[in-house]
């Protein structure tokens, strides 16, 4: 931990306050409207460790593990569809000023190569912790058969490779509860070594977080386990790990990219999958339009459902956290694949 996180909070408030005031003179800002513009946190004083995570899977695991030990800001606020995310310069700036990043690389292009500047010694890419592997090959595929995963290997649409994580494969790991579960043990454990006055704390709220995981998997098995078709439609290709893992056979409209226009031909191929999969619904996510989605769901007489990617909360979000919103995620997939 620098060394600045543990001078006390009083003996800087007064120049604290004096520079803030001053800074607020010279940019014709407010010190809240300042404290603002730097990215919500990152840098305070007060003992805590100073964590700046990417978007909100990351803030979701740091929060949750670093417990009352930890001070977290993201870099993407509620609402803000986090693969086209940009930063400002003070946000960047404020990168070099935490003590610890947590990130996932290869979803966020303008992120990684703000957090390779900021060249912070405790910095956790997401990605490191678990294997990726290569989905959203149902773009353009055969379909010949319904297995999601005799297709893992193939290649992206051109279009998503700006999406993709390291050699073209699927970024969107924390949709799976197992290998969430993988992340949140190496977040724990690289917390420990950050802190390691607070190792004990961090531990035990990696095991808590991980059986929480490890209890959503066990519901996804479960749910999913008997159901009249395997095929579900979606808006765009986040859903291949949690598709793998649970026997489903992921379709999108688009690609990887949440903005990816979908060709004629496209739409034409998946009514066909409708209709040869008994799929009765197309699901669109709350931070992207679901204009899409509607348009295809009424080309062939389909309904249309929420399925959140989880890429971050709002009021509009079934749930308050990430385990909620997945628990709302079953209970869409169970309906619309008719769960015995």
């Amino acid at each position: 931990m620098n060394v600045r996180r543990l001078i006390p909070t009083a003996a800087l408030a007064g120049s604290l306050t004096l520079g803030l005031v001053a800074l607020s003179a010279l940019s014709g800002c407010s010190p809240s409207d300042a404290a603002d513009d730097a990215g919500g946190g990152a840098g305070k004083s007060g003992g805590k460790l100073a964590v700046v995570a990417s978007f909100y899977p990351m803030q979701y695991l740091a929060e949750e593990i670093g417990g009352s030990h930890v001070d977290v800001s993201t870099l993407t606020k509620p609402g803000v569809e986090p693969h086209d995310l940009e930063l400002g310069t003070r946000q960047a700036a404020q990168l070099g000023e935490a003590d610890y990043i947590l990130y996932l690389k290869g979803i966020q292009p303008a992120v990684d190569e703000a957090i390779s500047a900021a060249g912070v010694k405790n910095t956790v890419d997401a990605a490191s912790l678990t294997t990726l592997e290569k989905h959203g090959a149902e773009v353009g595929h055969d379909h010949g058969d319904e297995h999601a995963g005799e297709h893992a290997g193939e290649e992206h649409a051109e279009e998503d490779h700006a999406h993709e994580g390291e050699a073209g494969t699927d970024p969107h790991i924390w949709l799976d509860p197992v290998k969430y579960a993988e992340v949140a043990k190496g977040v724990g454990a690289s917390l420990e070594k950050a802190d390691p006055d607070n190792a004990a704390a961090y531990r035990k709220n990696t095991t808590t977080v991980v059986e929480r995981l490890t209890a959503l998997d066990s519901a996804f098995e479960q749910g999913l386990a008997d159901t009249a078709t395997k095929t579900f439609i979606t808006t765009h290709s986040a859903f291949g790990y949690l598709a793998e893992r649970y026997g489903l056979t992921q379709e999108s409209i688009a690609g990887i990219s949440p903005e990816s226009e979908p060709s004629p031909a496209r739409i034409k191929e998946l009514r066909t999958i409708a209709a040869k999969d008994k799929v009765g619904t197309v699901f669109f996510e709350t931070l992207v339009s679901d204009r899409t989605a509607k348009t295809v769901a009424a080309d062939s007489g389909l309904k249309t459902d929420v399925l959140d990617p989880v890429e971050g909360i709002t009021d509009k979000s079934k749930g308050a956290d990430y385990v909620e919103v997945m628990e709302s995620n079953l209970a869409a997939l169970e309906k619309a694949l008719g769960a015995k």
